[in-house]
């Protein structure tokens, strides 16, 4: 099996080569990832300037480029056989609820499904990464039963692994994906010259759900496994709207 590795924290970060080192087990990993961190591209191209791509002293494929760009290049110009599977992250901190929409750890996932590429994002759903070496078996046993299994078509897993002792995981949920809410997540300052800068990010972070979200799930001590599409039409509503008088 051709497995591509690829993150949104940069080649360097150990989440990837935690999640490198379990999948060496089920065949033959290439990681190619960004050169510097990309959290919070979202599926962003690069467009509008040249990329480029060199080979690091561990032999990873590092680009200039977004987690999209990685994943892209990867599969049209820099492996010799397309992968057969694409495995994200793991990346530091969580990625559940709308966080989807705006990770470039499930971006790359996501690409990967695009291209007709089975795929897996995985997050560590915590902020202290030192004890991230300590999940390495339990991943290998999740890619265990993944990889073994058919993939469904047009579909991607996310992953996301609670913050506590592996050895304390009660087990796997399938999960629906929950609400997160910020607030105070703008701070406004001034810079030396007495201008006004925003800076997003930070504030106090807040979730709802089902009882079956992933958020939940990752509260109860479960890894939460949610199937993700990338067909975004609401269908329910489809005949509604169509009902609707929209003559212009």
């Amino acid at each position: 099996m051709r497995i591509l590795c690829t993150n949104d924290d940069g080649y360097m970060a150990r989440g990837l080569q935690v999640l490198a080192e379990a999948a060496r087990a089920f065949g033959e990993v290439t990681i190619v990832a960004p050169d510097r961190e990309q959290s919070a591209t979202s599926h962003s191209l690069t467009l509008h300037h040249p990329l480029r791509a060199r080979r690091s002293t561990d032999g990873a494929l590092v680009v200039d480029g977004t987690p999209t760009d990685c994943v892209l290049l990867a599969v049209n110009e820099l492996l010799p056989q397309r992968p057969d599977v694409c495995l994200s992250g793991v990346n530091h901190g969580p990625n559940m609820g709308e966080d989807v929409l705006y990770s470039g750890t499930v971006a790359a996932a996501m690409e990967a499904t695009v291209l007709g590429i089975p795929s897996v994002a995985l997050s560590y759903a915590g902020f202290e990464f030192e004890g991230l070496d300590a999940w390495g078996e339990v991943i290998g046993r999740l890619l265990e039963r993944l990889l073994t299994t058919r993939m469904p078509e047009h579909t991607l897993f996310n992953v996301n692994l609670p913050p506590i002792d592996p050895a304390d995981v009660k087990g796997v949920r399938v999960t629906s994906l929950g609400k997160r809410r910020y607030s105070d997540s703008i701070t406004r300052a001034k810079d030396p010259s007495g201008r006004d800068y925003y800076w997003i990010g930070g504030g106090e972070m807040s979730w709802s759900g089902s009882p079956e979200s992933d958020f939940q799930a990752v509260e109860d001590g479960y890894i939460s496994l949610t199937p993700l599409h990338l067909d975004l039409t609401n269908y329910r509503l489809l005949e509604e709207i169509r009902a609707w008088d929209l003559a212009l």
